[in-house]
């Protein structure tokens, strides 16, 4: 899926909402026994009663290695599902890759030709020739870590630089002459949407996934302030509060009352900022 494409998507749902599928064994609902071909059909569930109020899904796959072989086959059954019946879904695997380039090249084969994601997750830390494979790949989408809202993010990405810049501007501006608008994105944290305006003075064009709106404190009208593009310009996850809004066998109706909960909200922020 190329920019342009996910652009009409997000038009035509009113949304840019991404469901998070962390699908951890061991918080489905209790009715349901905790094995790797149930979380397959739990995931199912969830992507039928939420994907005409999606634009994305990111798996994440730490949830599915504990699982051993039988869970990355649930993982890449998990995407197949998605383009096989919803194949406008922009599929993006959370992996947080970076590594040496040979490494970098293997786990880049195995995102996106094996395990068929249009996107994967990466960490900026060992720089270029750790992203470069990822890269290579022109059809698919690399999102590079930049402003996270975990509560460790200040330990690094907010250090000050003798330039005056802080660290993450500084991935930022590096990264932005390693590929365009057209294939990379960057993971901006909601709880940091004040300093959107700083990440667009930087990428004014790119698209950021956005985790953090929920359950994690972040605003949803913070977010679109700061960060909304012409474009829209933003993809926003939520993960555990769609996916387990309930521990009953409604969890499937649960997951989409929350969801078209998000989009009406979305609708209203987009039409707010003219994209719709």
């Amino acid at each position: 899926m190329n920019k342009q494409q996910l652009v009409e998507q997000i038009r035509r749902k009113k949304s840019f909402l991404c469901v998070g599928l962390d699908s951890d064994s061991t918080l489905l609902p209790p009715h349901l026994p905790q094995t790797a071909e149930v979380v397959l059909t739990f995931n199912k569930a969830i992507i039928d009663a939420t994907a005409d109020l999606a634009v994305a899904y990111k798996p994440n796959e730490a949830f599915y290695e504990p699982l051993g072989a039988e869970g990355i086959d649930v993982l890449g059954e998990t995407i197949d599902y998605l383009h096989e019946r919803y194949p406008d879904a922009l599929v993006i695997l959370d992996a947080k890759r970076g590594d040496i380039g040979n490494t970098s090249a293997q786990y880049a084969k195995a995102a996106f030709e094996e395990l068929g994601a249009d996107a994967v997750t990466t960490a900026p830390y060992m720089g270029r020739d750790s992203l470069s494979p990822f890269l290579e790949y022109t059809d698919r989408w690399t999102v590079l870590l930049a402003l996270t809202s975990n509560a460790g993010s200040a330990d690094f990405q907010h250090l000050r630089l003798e330039d005056g810049r802080l660290l993450y501007q500084a991935v930022l501006e590096t990264a932005v002459s390693w590929a365009s608008a057209e294939q990379l994105m960057f993971v901006a944290g909601a709880t940091q949407a004040t300093l959107f305006d700083q990440i667009r003075e930087i990428a004014p064009d790119y698209f950021l996934l956005v985790p953090g709106v929920g359950k994690q404190g972040g605003s949803l009208e913070e977010v679109c302030r700061h960060g909304m593009t012409e474009e829209c310009g933003l993809i926003v996850n939520s993960s555990r509060g769609i996916i387990f809004a309930s521990k009953g066998e409604d969890f499937a109706d649960a997951a989409r009352a929350k969801s078209i909960a998000l989009r009406e909200e979305m609708e209203r922020e987009l039409e707010r900022h003219h994209v719709i």
